[in-house]
């Protein structure tokens, strides 16, 4: 059961909707209040009819509307919000891609977080987009053991089954230990066939194995053991399976500690937890940094754009 912030319009009209976005956009000036009105109080579902019937209506698309009126953060939001999740994905990892130097950590999140159905998806729809296969696109913009991390993770290849085998775990674990602290240096290949392939509820079980077999978590070993962007691919994957409601709590608070607020993880996560797990993922970040997330997002974001990220949040 979904355990989002946004539910959708229970009296759902479109042609209202339609007009609502026409008028807001028409004449001098732009209401922002009225745009931000129906975008969060529709589901992405939604929001596609008001795609396809504003078009109908207008004869004009309405993310090139908006587009034309609207700027910074506040489009890149607005903009979000009519992404179906895996187009969101896709657009993400292009981004991540085409940027100068390489954003890694949106690589990771996408690809760690997603199921392999969604990994499928995202690929088809990239080639589709792009022209080109995701994974070429991946592969020649990175490097090293975290190329063959990605590359791994793009073959969507975890097992199918969700219930931890704990027979299978113990053998996961020793087999980690050897190819890491049980030797001279680290056999990172080993540590991708387990961390690649496992369900991350089987991923779970085999590190309490591993901290029952070695004394230690084995966080702290590929802290120890590892270092870089494939360090932080691993810890990543630790850490979803661990709590995935965690980990996306701490994805938030990392984009907006320390100077200046990362603005695309902010609404890469906000967006797309939005209707699947955003409630469960504020209540653990209340928990954890004794804070509420939208007391953060209110004092460091601005203008419309906190206005969406508040509301879509539910605060």
């Amino acid at each position: 059961m979904a355990h989002g912030t946004i539910s959708g319009c229970c009296d759902f009209n479109c042609e209202e909707a339609c007009e609502k976005l026409k008028n807001a956009m028409d004449g001098l000036g732009t209401n922002e209040a009225d745009i931000i009105d129906v975008l969060v109080n529709h589901n992405c579902k939604q929001r596609q009819e008001i795609r396809t019937a504003y078009k109908q209506s207008y004869g004009e698309d309405l993310i090139d509307d908006l587009k034309s009126e609207l700027s910074g953060n506040l489009e890149n939001v607005i903009v979000a919000l009519f992404d179906l999740p895996r187009d969101f994905d896709v657009h993400e990892i292009h981004r991540a891609i085409a940027c100068m130097g390489t954003d890694e950590n949106t690589l990771i999140e996408i690809m760690v977080t997603r199921t392999n159905e969604e990994i499928e998806e995202i690929k088809t729809r990239y080639e589709e987009e792009y022209g080109v296969s995701m994974e070429e696109d991946i592969a020649s913009d990175t490097s090293g053991y975290f190329r063959r991390l990605m590359v791994s993770l793009c073959t969507a290849s975890r097992d199918d089954d969700w219930w931890a085998d704990q027979e299978k775990a113990t053998e996961d674990a020793q087999a980690l230990y050897d190819a890491g602290e049980g030797q001279l240096g680290t056999d990172e290949c080993t540590f991708n066939a387990i961390l690649c392939k496992r369900t991350l509820p089987q991923l779970q079980a085999t590190f309490k194995a591993y901290e029952e077999l070695a004394d230690r978590p084995f966080r702290d070993v590929v802290e120890s053991e590892t270092s870089g962007a494939v360090q932080d691919g691993y810890l990543a994957i630790i850490d979803a399976a661990s709590d995935l409601r965690h980990y996306f709590a701490q994805r938030l608070y990392k984009s907006m500690k320390g100077l200046g607020t990362t603005d695309t993880d902010l609404i890469r996560v906000i967006v797309s937890r939005s209707e699947l797990d955003l409630q469960e993922i504020k209540e653990d970040f209340l928990a954890t940094y004794d804070t509420a997330l939208s007391d953060f997002v209110e004092s460091d974001c601005g203008g419309e754009y906190k206005t969406v990220l508040l509301k879509v949040i539910g605060a």
